[in-house]
């Protein structure tokens, strides 16, 4: 764990570092907000532990603008309920008061950890697949790590690094999907101050970052053509030129891809270089999706309801036999994805012992949430579903809170409370619903019209009315 601080706070992060480097850390500091991004472009780090005072909504932005993946935790001296939401509300991860206490910052560094590195499976077909992960990972070879989006690509990666020698050493990874075409040569390779327009000083790319341990390449088959070329002597070679320099860089990585197509097909489309694809293809793991590992939704689904209940604060709720047979069901097209946000959603919606059918939403034939019985989506009303003396295994406490309520009524409420969750913050909200941020706005713009309040950025005690 690399652990940027910023900040003094007349000592009290002096303290948190050397706790966090007792745990483990390899700690930097940094006095203001623009020595870190300094620090950043020219070795990166895992989290950034920021003091509170220095103006963490407009570091956000900043650190987006360079492609920074990397979370924010605030930190200040007590514990004022307002500045805590102050701090969340602009992009922190978490706040932490100080004094520092030992427990609370390795909790956290913990919890970034895992966030990131969960790996979680109980089926025989992803135990056969983590096995042969764990055998090549000791080695030098290139991975080639392949599934449909969701199944949990990243973490197999993640895996392989916390197996190889090179598990002390940094892993990072680059989502070449999600960095435009123009940027994603300089955010690699690195450039040179005066590069390019908006190249206000020299920063080192992904490939430097991770000298001496990882690197992965997430969803490699959107990389342009022209730019595999360049990436082919890199890993060729293993030196590299940043954008706007003039001499080589020598580079000791160990290369990961992940890809969610068939890059063979691919290769005989024109759209990936067949050299490119021999070089990355040494071994090849292959993800199975969710619905081909059954005895894994059962082991995802229990470790999520425990995360999101101590995440949301919330009882801890073991999941009933009625909504675990509404999980192996499903066909989970999002695959691991999906099931997280549907578990997140069914914690937020439990009452009762235990998380019952009735707390379990998906997706309908036309794409919208459903209240989910014993198996199939259905509207929660009739008076069989009310009926608490019947059979069904439906949560009574949950079922008097739907009865009479129309499927669009309880998505509407249960996305604004959601939003009320994540005091008004869409994006967040969006990821919880498991819906996309065009469709959560949508769906608000339609409740603003039918003359619904609707929580605005910031609200912490925002209510719903009609």
């Amino acid at each position: 764990m690399r652990l940027l601080i910023v900040g003094t706070l007349n000592g009290q992060l002096g303290a948190a570092s050397q706790i966090a480097m007792d745990r483990g850390a390899q700690v930097t500091h940094a006095p203001d907000t623009d020595t870190a991004l300094s620090i950043l472009r020219s070795r990166g780090a895992d989290l950034l532990m920021v003091e509170i005072s220095l103006d963490i909504p407009s570091l956000i932005p900043k650190l987006r603008a360079e492609h920074f993946s990397i979370p924010v935790v605030a930190c200040g001296i007590g514990t004022d309920p307002k500045t805590a939401a102050a701090a969340i509300r602009g992009g922190a991860k978490e706040y932490i008061p100080l004094p520092p206490d030992a427990e609370l910052i390795a909790a956290v560094l913990e919890a970034v950890a895992e966030d990131s590195q969960s790996f979680i499976y109980r089926d025989a077909v992803m135990k056969n697949v983590a096995a042969l992960a764990e055998q090549v990972a000791p080695s030098e070879a290139s991975i080639l790590i392949t599934g449909e989006s969701g199944t949990g690509k990243e973490v197999m990666a993640r895996f392989v690094h916390q197996k190889s020698r090179r598990a002390n050493k940094p892993f990072v990874a680059v989502n070449c999907a999600a960095i435009p075409e123009n940027l994603l040569e300089s955010e690699l390779f690195g450039h040179e101050k005066g590069a390019f327009t908006g190249a206000v000083a020299r920063r080192i790319g992904k490939f430097e970052e991770a000298d001496g341990g990882t690197l992965l390449l997430d969803e490699i088959s959107e990389m342009d053509v022209r730019l595999q070329a360049k990436l082919l002597r890199a890993i060729q070679e293993r030196q590299i030129d940043r954008v706007g320099g003039s001499k080589l860089v020598n580079v000791n990585i160990r290369i990961v891809a992940t890809s969610n197509r068939n890059l063979q097909q691919e290769v005989k489309d024109g759209k990936f270089r067949e050299d490119l694809f021999f070089r990355l293809n040494v071994v090849n793991l292959r993800v199975p999706p969710l619905r081909e590992r059954p005895s894994d939704i059962q082991a995802l689904a229990e470790y999520f309801a425990k995360k999101y209940a101590e995440v949301n604060q919330v009882e801890e709720r073991p999941i009933g036999a009625d909504a675990m047979k509404v999980l192996k069901a499903h066909n989970w097209p999002g695959n691991v994805r999906e099931l997280e946000n549907t578990m997140h959603r069914s914690v937020l919606l439990a009452s009762g012992d235990e998380i019952s059918a009735a707390a379990v939403l998906l997706p309908d034939a036309s794409g919208n949430l459903a209240v989910t019985g014993s198996g199939e989506s259905r509207a929660p009303e009739g008076p069989a579903y009310g009926d608490t003396n019947d059979d069904s295994g439906v949560d009574p406490e949950v079922s008097a809170t739907l009865v009479g309520k129309t499927v669009a009524e309880v998505e509407r409420d249960l996305i604004i409370d959601t939003l009320k969750h994540c005091l008004g913050n869409r994006t967040h909200a969006a990821n919880i619903l498991g819906i996309s941020i065009r469709t959560l706005r949508n769906k608000l713009n339609q409740y603003h019209a039918d003359g619904v309040s609707i929580p605005q950025p910031g609200d912490s005690n925002h209510r719903a009315s009609v």
